[in-house]
């Protein structure tokens, strides 16, 4: 008895989307720096309802708290994504680190031309970098759990 298993059939456009948002935050998280909250020591002149409401308010610890796990959540998520990568085909991985995970000298983001002429050695072609991207981003669609399946038609003729 042999079990049977089929690889899902992608929406390419809505999966590279999917991945390719996830690669963008995750040079968000990577490169930008986190503006951690601070709390306010000037009094509030809002109006406020009398009565006792049963809720303690600790400004200092509710920002203590946020700075503590909106760090924790942008450090899983970026390892995340890197072990992902990581698991990928070496010409696979070249290519998403040198395309997305990275920033150019000059500060601004590489581009395609730059890694299938440049960043391959030896350089590839535009088609046979695109194969390879499509597999990269398959992969890790699967992997994070990203990926959108195809809707089947499934008309009947009658």
């Amino acid at each position: 008895m042999q079990l049977s298993f089929e690889l899902p059939e992608l929406d390419r456009k809505k999966t590279q989307e999917a991945v390719e948002d996830a690669l963008e935050k995750y040079r968000i998280f990577k490169f930008i720096a986190y503006e951690e909250r601070e709390a306010t020591i000037t009094a509030s002149y809002e109006p406020r309802e009398g009565g006792a409401s049963g809720k303690i308010s600790d400004q200092t610890a509710q920002i203590a708290i946020h700075n503590v796990d909106a760090q924790g959540a942008r450090r899983a998520y970026c390892e995340r994504i890197e072990r992902a990568v990581k698991r990928l085909h070496p010409k696979e991985r070249l290519l998403i680190e040198a395309r997305y995970m990275t920033e150019d000298y000059d500060g601004e983001y590489v581009r395609d031309y730059k890694v299938y002429s440049f960043v391959f050695n030896p350089p590839i072609s535009e088609g046979h970098y695109v194969k390879i991207r499509w597999k990269a981003f398959y992969k890790l669609a699967l992997f994070l759990n990203i990926a959108v399946e195809k809707v089947r038609d499934e008309v009947t003729k009658e």
